[in-house]
């Protein structure tokens, strides 16, 4: 593939024994929500993704964020819908993943915003938004997006490079706009709208009104007998975590937090 990959020789240790262990699962199983319960326990940490200064495909399994968790997860669920189990088939997922149209092509062919991540493998079949039925989905996100270009000390990749700031303004510009039903937090209830909606290893974007974003947080939907759990790379707990707390208390605890988009693996 001639990729430029940064990873560890226990990452890739990691991934072939998930798979080779996923083959001997039972038919029907989650394989989002069993790719990350192999990955519970790690710790969160930020920021992975910026370790080098020419962009390369950074493999880290053995520390994480809400969005590398994410990743990881879906690029090991994709390889085991596609019978694909070596390292090699596992980066190219997680590039295909990453990156505009699934090529790596620098720092601004990542994929940063994540209602930019979910168009572009949703146009690819990857994944598909769930924004039906009303209700539950009854509130309506428009794209206003700048936090990058207006932050760019916040990024070693653009701090260091001006002319990337351009780059991604103008990607910010073409996402702004668009709209998107979600769930707002009042309703995410354990209601049957609620469990017809949301499936156990769906992805959960969780909205908000912070200024130039559009999703603050990601995780993994968990039904348990109390409600709705976020399974996630949590800053609080230090760790990849199934929250002990129901999502609709979690959402309630965070003043920003204005409710949750659901992402399924796989096409429509």
């Amino acid at each position: 593939m001639g990729l430029h990959v940064a990873a560890n020789n226990a990452d890739s240790i990691f991934v072939v024994k998930a798979l080779q262990k996923a083959q001997t699962l039972k038919e029907g199983t989650c394989l989002t929500l069993h790719f990350a319960r192999q990955l519970m326990g790690r710790p969160y940490v930020a920021h992975t993704l910026e370790v080098n200064n020419g962009e390369q495909l950074v493999v880290n399994t053995r520390q994480l964020d809400c969005t590398t968790l994410v990743e990881n997860v879906v690029a090991l669920a994709l390889c085991m819908q596609r019978q694909r189990y070596t390292f090699s088939d596992f980066k190219k997922a997680l590039t295909e993943i990453r990156y505009r149209q699934g090529t790596m092509n620098g720092y601004t062919s990542r994929l940063h915003y994540f209602s930019d991540w979910i168009d572009d493998n949703a146009g690819r079949g990857l994944v598909t938004e769930v924004q039906q039925p009303t209700p539950p989905f009854t509130a309506i996100q428009t794209l206003n997006i700048n936090y990058m270009s207006s932050h760019p000390q916040q990024y070693k990749a653009l701090k260091s490079h001006g002319e990337r700031v351009a780059i991604i303004k103008h990607q910010e510009g073409a996402l702004n706009g668009r709209k998107y039903r979600y769930i707002p937090k009042a309703d995410v209830k354990d209601t049957k709208a609620m469990h017809q909606a949301i499936h156990d290893g769906d992805i959960i974007a969780i909205t908000c009104s912070k200024p130039g974003l559009d999703i603050a947080h990601l995780g993994f939907a968990v039904w348990r007998s109390d409600g709705l759990h976020l399974l996630n790379a949590s800053q609080l707990h230090k760790q990849v975590i199934e929250e002990p707390m129901t999502l609709e208390r979690y959402l309630q605890k965070h003043p920003t937090h204005t409710g949750i988009r659901v992402i399924r693996l796989g096409g429509k």
